[in-house]
């Protein structure tokens, strides 16, 4: 499965599984049924609204054209607004990408800034709208990082949000009941901060990279405020890290 490198603010290298091509139109086929349930909600209000049955509606033959005129203003707005307005305030995700758990993320590492978001809907138009969007899958069929012509532009692509592994076990594996935890000061570091470990270790353990294992120890070592136990190298510092932090996490303290 494609993957990209995004090197992160800690200079670190973490690999993440680009989403496909099927993944992005399932998605997208995910946001159109929201904004066909937004028009069908949006058309029962202004019924409801305006008095008139549907026993009315066939007998009439019309609606008011005003009424018309709304509803039509309402699924433009939509149709324009929804995929900015959504990855901007639902931090990189649409509906659609919610439930197919992938995100806009940028190449950079960071999340996309409004600059990169803006970038990405106005390029839209190419995409999806002068194309009819076929542009939008030849590049994501032929790119090498998945992306459509907007994400080319503001340096950005969609990637799972999923893990590589399962973190419950490979993560979250308890030490033995007679475990002495090495460092109390793992407490200081976060649930993300030992997701980066192990994707550090599991990194390691493909490529043989012991400059991310190097980077990322001294890194925490620093942080911590800590010493290594005698003849323990990098590698095994991080694995003590890890041990200690489910440990403690655990309340087995």
């Amino acid at each position: 499965m494609p993957t990209v490198r995004i090197i992160t603010s800690q200079n670190i290298d973490i690999d993440y599984d680009i989403a496909s091509l099927s993944q992005r139109i399932a998605a997208r086929s995910v946001d159109y049924m929201v904004f066909m349930c937004a028009y069908t909600v949006a058309f029962m209000i202004f019924l409801a609204y305006a008095g008139i049955s549907q026993n009315e509606i066939g007998r009439n033959g019309n609606i008011d054209q005003g009424m018309f005129i709304i509803l039509i203003g309402i699924w433009l707005a939509l149709c324009v607004f929804y995929d900015l307005f959504t990855e901007m305030f639902l931090n990189g995700q649409s509906l659609g990408k919610r439930a197919l758990k992938i995100k806009v993320i940028s190449l950079n590492g960071g999340r996309p800034s409004i600059g990169q978001y803006l970038l990405r809907w106005v390029f839209r138009i190419i995409d999806f709208g002068v194309t009819l969007g076929s542009a939008a899958v030849v590049s994501v069929a032929f790119s090498d990082k998945k992306q459509r012509i907007g994400d080319m532009i503001a340096g950005t692509t969609l990637v799972k949000t999923t893990p590589h592994d399962d973190f419950t076990s490979l993560i979250f594996i308890q030490p033995g009941l007679d475990y002495k935890p090495t460092y109390p000061e793992v407490m200081q570091l976060i649930d993300k901060d030992i997701v980066l470990i192990h994707d550090i270790i599991r990194n390691f353990n493909q490529t043989r990279n012991n400059l991310l294992i190097f980077k990322l120890a001294h890194r925490i070592k620093t942080f911590l405020n800590v010493a290594y136990p005698s003849q323990t190298n990098d590698y095994q510092f991080l694995e003590i890290i890890l041990n200690d932090y489910n440990y403690l996490s655990a309340g087995r303290a």
